[in-house]
């Protein structure tokens, strides 16, 4: 049984910073290799690793965030994990008695080429942060279906407006820690049982995805956001096929 929890938690961290849907991905695998748990509730559970990464590595933001420092990326993380909880937790009711296609993958591949080609001719967004936040909360709280990457999502939504690259993976791994403390919260209350059997897979994936996001912020700095949109539109490809083969 030890080696199952491992195995998750090594595709957990390996794919929750790439626009894949690792909790797409983390059920496909739990529903075959655990048995004890609900593939949803175990594959949202070991995002707390990407919780505990995010606060770890994201340390000096999150300390300007909490001093109020930050006023703007404050205001948009309420905003956005709002939004989130409030689209996010009834979807997630249905997502966990149902079974989604992979389709979700290759629509968010898709829509990471119109991102590459808004990049390309300069297309932005010009309304105003705190619209730019109501839609990618929105984003986000779609992202608790199967299939449908948080990341890809938020990536997407923070694209159209005139964020960095870097600064754009910096906010959508930020906008993680609130979302994903609350829905750790709700399925501890539920399910205390799921905490204590699914540490090794949690402690696993911790480290996995600090090595996998230390590779992709240096990848972010080193080619331009167009090629970076278009790698990872190519990524959501490949999700996508992998999905319909397992």
């Amino acid at each position: 049984m030890l080696w199952q929890y491992i195995f998750l938690g090594i595709i957990q961290g390996i794919f929750e910073w790439l626009p894949i849907s690792s909790e797409g991905i983390t059920a496909i695998f739990s529903r075959f290799l655990i048995k004890d748990f609900n593939p949803i509730d175990l594959a949202l559970f070991l995002h707390l690793s990407t919780l505990l990464v995010a606060i770890i590595y994201f340390w000096k933001d999150w300390w300007e965030i909490i001093r109020f420092k930050d006023k703007k990326l404050f205001s948009f993380l309420f905003i956005s994990t709002a939004i989130s909880l409030i689209i996010g937790f009834p979807l997630y009711k249905i997502a966990k008695n149902a079974t989604l296609g992979s389709g979700l993958l290759l629509i968010m591949g898709c829509g990471l080429l119109v991102t590459a080609y808004f990049h390309k001719k300069n297309i932005i967004w010009n309304k105003g942060e705190k619209y730019l936040a109501l839609i990618v909360g929105f984003l986000q709280g779609l992202a608790v279906i199967p299939g449908l990457s948080r990341s890809g999502a938020t990536i997407f939504g923070l694209s159209l407006g005139k964020t960095e690259p870097e600064k754009i993976l910096k906010i959508s791994y930020l906008m993680s820690v609130p979302i994903v403390f609350a829905s750790t919260f709700y399925l501890f209350l539920q399910d205390s049982g799921l905490v204590l059997n699914s540490w090794p897979a949690l402690i696993t994936a911790f480290f996995t995805g600090i090595l996998t996001l230390h590779f992709l912020i240096k990848l972010s700095k080193k080619i331009d956001f167009f090629k970076f949109a278009l790698f990872f539109g190519f990524i959501c490809f490949i999700g996508f096929f992998l999905e319909l083969i397992f």
